[in-house]
Order: structure tokens, then sequence, then C-alpha cells
């Protein structure tokens, strides 16, 4: 399948010269969900902010559907990528129906549009629009802020969703709800996803493959399969700490 985010030859340094990002080259099929996975420090974020061009990179090329995003006009250039962060970014003093439909609204789209289109998300992110589309951020769980984020994002159709630790602020049951309502999601409108995440167990649930970071360098690219098997040091390291407490308690009914 055709790259629909490809990163070519990419580098980021902050002032001093330290690289965050160092010669990253990185194709992201169009469709599939990527899993960017890396510990604290690693580039993650900053690998995922050149798409939008939130952070642009000191040397190197992002492409976005074959057109360098450097060349392309910056407004209709994040238009066309949903952006979901783990704090959701809604409006505290809009509704949740206009917190939807902010985009469409900044495009000029007419209200009744808007609203309509508010509500055929909120249901598709599971959110009865009836009772939660007058509500404010405040009025909302954690987890239900994350579906309007969510909705948010995919108000304006597009192509490419771009997810900075969405669920990491979430407790474990409000979490594994949340990927189960994104994985069916994504199954039915096949987005192109790059999803950052420090879960090994969110990669593995969510991702068709998996990126490993480690200290600005691509050092795995594999399917979930082929990650938790592979001999790679960094990879092998990962995985041994998401697995710690399974360890402990087979230690612990050991007699």
């Amino acid at each position: 399948m055709p790259a629909a985010i490809e990163f070519r030859n990419l580098s980021y340094a902050i002032q001093g010269g330290r690289l965050i990002l160092d010669d990253i080259s990185l194709a992201v099929e169009e469709g599939s969900t990527t899993v960017i996975l890396g510990r604290s420090g690693s580039g993650k974020s900053t690998l995922l902010r050149t798409v939008n061009r939130l952070i642009e990179p000191t040397s190197g090329t992002v492409l976005v559907r074959g057109k360098q995003t450097d060349t392309s006009e910056l407004i209709a250039l994040r238009r066309g990528i949903g952006y979901v962060i783990q704090e959701t970014g809604l409006f505290p003093h809009f509704t949740v129906e206009r917190n939807v439909g902010l985009v469409l609204e900044a495009a000029g789209r007419p209200r009744a549009e808007r609203a309509q289109r508010s509500r055929v998300l909120l249901t598709a992110v599971g959110l009865d629009p009836d009772q939660f589309a007058r509500r404010h951020p405040h009025q909302l769980s954690g987890g239900q802020r994350q579906r309007v984020g969510l909705a948010r994002a995919l108000a304006a159709e597009p192509e490419i969703l771009l997810m900075d630790e969405p669920f990491g602020a979430l407790d474990p049951l409000t979490r594994a709800e949340m990927q189960d309502m994104l994985r069916a999601l994504l199954t039915r409108l096949r987005k192109t996803v790059l999803l950052v995440t420090h879960d090994l167990d969110e990669a593995l649930y969510l991702g068709d493959r998996i990126v490993l970071l480690h200290e600005g360098r691509i050092v795995a690219h594999l399917a979930p399969e082929e990650f938790l098997r592979s001999p790679q040091p960094e990879v092998e390291n990962y995985v041994r700490a998401f697995h710690r407490g399974e360890r402990g308690a087979a230690r612990e009914r050991q007699p």
C-alpha cells in the first residue's frame, strides 16, 4: 500500500546541538495504525508533531500523501489531519457540541451542518448526543472528555489521525474501554493513525506496526507478534519491563 506519511532522513536538534531525532526514515502505510513506543525523552511526541508542523525538523523531509509538508499551506495541512492529545484541549466555556464542531466552524460551515455532524460523531464515539451535546467539559468524566476530543479530531473527516498518549491519564478500566472503542471505530473508518504511547499492551492491541525509538533513533519497526519475539536488546528490555508483574505473581504462587 502507498505511504500516507513518510519521514525521510529526519533530524531535529535543540539549542546546543543535542539531537532529539536522529536520521529517522519511516513509511506509514495508508489505512494502518502505527504505534510509536519508547521511554520518556526518546523523541516519540517530537516525531509525531513534525507531521502537522507543530515542530519543524532541523533537516530531512516529512511527506503527507506524497507532498512535502514544508511546501504545504499550513492551515490546509492541519485541517486534513486529526490531532488527539492526552488532556483533549477542549474549550471549557464551549458546549460539547460546539467543541466537536469547532474545526467546521472555523471553516465557515453552517450551524445546522455543524450540529448534525456533532451528533453523528458523538454517537460514533459512544456518547448519546441528547444527553451530552449541551454539557460543558467540566461536567464530563476523563473518559468522556477523551471521547469528545476524538470526535472533534474526526469532525472534518481527516484521512490521518495523530494521537499523542490519548489515554495516558485514564484509569486502567476506562483506558481499556477507550481502546475497545477506538479499535472498533478504526475498523470501520480505516484512517491512517500514528499513535504515541508508553504502554506496550496498548501498542500490541491497537497497532498494525510497532516502532520503538531509542535516543532519537528507530531501533525496531515490526508487526506486533514479531515485536514480542524480537531478540534486539532494546526490544527485549522494553518487553521485560512490562512483564515484571506477571513474573512477580508467578513467584508468589510457587510453593
